[in-house]
C-alpha cells in the first residue's frame, strides 16, 4: 500500500464513519423526537472527553510509568531527542513502564502533555536500533494526531452502544413491550446495536490503517528504518510466541489500552499459533524472513478484522515494499 494510497483509505474510513453516523442518528432523531437523544449523546461526549482527559494518569497507574530524565537513561532520552527533531515536533515527556512485555506506546492530553514510553522488557529484548525505529513508530502516532483522531473515532460508536442500551432498558422497564411505542424502543435498539457493530469495524479498520501510517513514519525519519522496524516488530512477535502460557495470560491483561501498543498484547495467544515452526532462526533478518514467508489464511484475515493492529506477515511485508 503505497503513501498516497494508505492517506486516502484513512480520510475514507473516517469520513464513513461520519457519514453513516449521522445518517442512523438523524433517523433516530426523526422517530424520537431531540431532547432524549441529544441529551444522552452530550452525556457520552462529556463521559469521553473526561476519560480522554484523565487517561494518561490512568495509563501511568496501571503500567507502572514513570518519567525519566536525560541522567537517568541518556541514550533512550536522546533517541527520542534527535528523533523528535528530526520529526519536527515538540519532544515528547519520555516514559518507562514497568510492565513484563516488550512493548512500547504514545499518548497524551492537553492536561497531561504528550508522552513516549517504551517497556523495560521492550529495553532488554531489542537492540539499540530496533528501539530506535519503535520509537519512531509512536512520535508518528504523535505527529499525525492519531490518541485525538482514535478518540473521536471511538465516540460514534460509543454514541449508538448507549442509544441501544437506553432503548432496550427503556421498553423492558416500562411495561408496555407489546405496544407500538415499546416495539419501536426495541426496533430503535436493535437497529442502534447493530450499527454500533458495523461502526466499530471501521474503527479498527482506522486503527489498523493508523498502524501503517506509523510504520511509513519511522521508515521516513530512521535511517534503514524498514529493516529496523521490521527486525524489533519480529522479536516483539516471536518472544510473545515463546512466551509460557502463564506469562502470555499474564500479556492479555494489559488489554485496556492495547489500541496503544505498538504491538497488541491481545494477540499473544494467536501469534503463539501463528509463529509455530518460525523460532530457532540463526539471524534477526532471518527471523523477519520466515515471518513473511507464512501465508495469510483466510481465517487470519477474518480474524485481523477485529484487531487493533494488522496481521504480522502483512505489517512486515508492507515494510519491505517501503520506499522513500
Amino acid at each position: 500500500m503505497n503513501l498516497l494510497k494508505l492517506r486516502l483509505s484513512m480520510i475514507g474510513t473516517l469520513a464513513f464513519l461520519i457519514a453513516l453516523s449521522t445518517l442512523f442518528f438523524t433517523i433516530i432523531l426523526s422517530l424520537v423526537g431531540t431532547l432524549n437523544i441529544i441529551l444522552l449523546v452530550s452525556l457520552v461526549l462529556a463521559f469521553n472527553l473526561i476519560q480522554w482527559l484523565i487517561a494518561p494518569y490512568i495509563i501511568d497507574a496501571m503500567y507502572r510509568v514513570k518519567a525519566i530524565s536525560r541522567n537517568d537513561d541518556p541514550k533512550l532520552y536522546g533517541i527520542v531527542e534527535r528523533l523528535s527533531r528530526k520529526a519536527n515536533i515538540k519532544m515528547p515527556k519520555v516514559m518507562i513502564a514497568k510492565i513484563p512485555i516488550p512493548n512500547a506506546f504514545a499518548y497524551g492530553s492537553p492536561i497531561a502533555g504528550r508522552r513516549v514510553a517504551v517497556t523495560e522488557k521492550l529495553l532488554k529484548t531489542l537492540e539499540d536500533e530496533e528501539v530506535e525505529a519503535v520509537i519512531g513508530h509512536e512520535l508518528g502516532h504523535l505527529k499525525h494526531r492519531d490518541v485525538q483522531i482514535m478518540m473521536f473515532a471511538s465516540v460514534l460508536p460509543a454514541i449508538f452502544y448507549f442509544i441501544a442500551y437506553s432503548f432496550m432498558l427503556s421498553a423492558w422497564t416500562s411495561g408496555y413491550r407489546g405496544e407500538r411505542n415499546g416495539s419501536l424502543a426495541i426496533l430503535i435498539g436493535l437497529a442502534s446495536m447493530v450499527i454500533y457493530w458495523i461502526l466499530s469495524l471501521f474503527v479498527l479498520g482506522l486503527s489498523r490503517l493508523r498502524e501503517y501510517y506509523a510504520d511509513r513514519h519511522s521508515v521516513a525519519i530512521v535511517d534503514d528504518g524498514s529493516r529496523k522496524l521490521s527486525e524489533a516488530l519480529a522479536k516483539i512477535v516471536d518472544y510473545s510466541a515463546n512466551m509460557k502460557y502463564h506469562s502470555r495470560q499474564q500479556a492479555s491483561a494489559f488489554n485496556s489500552f492495547r489500541s496503544l501498543f505498538i504491538s497488541d498484547p491481545e494477540r499473544a495467544d494467536r501469534d503463539y499459533q501463528e509463529m509455530a515452526g518460525v523460532s530457532g532462526h540463526a539471524t534477526d533478518r532471518q527471523l523477519v524472513d520466515r515471518i513473511i514467508s507464512r501465508r495469510v489464511t483466510s481465517a487470519d484475515k477474518i480474524l485481523e478484522l477485529f484487531s487493533t493492529h494488522p496481521n504480522i506477515v502483512k505489517r512486515l511485508r508492507a515494510l519491505q515494499r517501503s520506499s522513500f
